[in-house]
């Protein structure tokens, strides 16, 4: 069986008493789309950050290819998080910046690059996304859809392996919801990342994910492809779905 990029085995965190991942096991596969769904405040959001590194589990560990990641060495744990990207729930983009300015701050302020080749690659994720020509406007002066694409372009200025999506539709009505998922299927099959996506678009995340997972009660309680999910017996599963329907 292939080993998955990303593993979780029997993650555990907690804040103070409050346990939010007890024992939690998923497995994320190269170059596909994982879903992971939910009710609001199950954890999904910490789980991402446990992949980004912005969080380490209590117990239980997180391998990257089979080797948990606290056993990398120090320059494999930095490569390794430097193919990781993390796109916002609500962009995150700086009002203070311009747009070429927020698309090259992870190159800034991770790679030893020069002006030349920095405005060479902003530049190239600007035309790919549609945003030419917007470099000195403010987020501000721009829609939310080109909102939504610069935090695109910066998650993906970068190169990364994997990229992670934190409700990346949240506040959007349902034609501009479309319009983001078509954006995620179509850079992802054009750059060929892992994407991994916390979601409550239900059943619309069905038509962009090769596999989903459902956190609940602080675990992994189902988790299989599309169709595997659809077609799912799993009680909780189902009323979720059809709830959110």
């Amino acid at each position: 069986m292939t080993t998955p990029l990303i593993e979780f085995r029997d993650v555990c965190k907690r804040f103070g008493d409050n346990v939010v991942l007890d024992g939690v096991n998923l497995s994320i596969y190269k170059g596909e789309i994982t879903a992971v769904i939910g009710k609001s405040g199950t954890g999904k959001s910490v789980l991402l950050k446990h992949i980004i590194g912005l969080m380490t589990p209590d117990s239980g560990e997180i391998l990257y290819l089979g080797t948990p990641l606290n056993e990398l060495s120090k320059r494999k744990r930095i490569l390794f998080k430097r193919e990781l990207s993390y796109m916002f729930q609500d962009n995150a983009l700086f009002d203070f910046m311009n747009v070429f300015e927020n698309i090259a701050l992870p190159l800034n302020e991770t790679r030893k690059l020069s002006k030349t080749v920095v405005r060479e690659k902003v530049h190239q994720r600007m035309e790919q996304l549609g945003l030419k020509g917007v470099d000195r406007r403010y987020p501000t002066e721009l829609s939310g859809g080109m909102r939504k694409r610069v935090a695109l372009a910066r998650a993906l200025v970068t190169d990364p392996q994997v990229v992670l999506f934190d409700e990346p539709t949240t506040g959007l009505d349902p034609v501009r919801k479309n319009a983001v998922h078509d954006m995620i299927v179509r850079y992802q099959e054009q750059f060929g990342f892992t994407a991994v996506v916390v979601s409550h678009d239900i059943p619309e995340i069905f038509n962009i994910a090769q596999r989903v997972a459902m956190l609940d009660q602080r675990k992994i309680t189902f988790e299989g492809n599309r169709e595997e999910t659809l077609n799912s017996k799993d009680r909780t599963l189902t009323a979720f779905i059809q709830g959110l329907e």
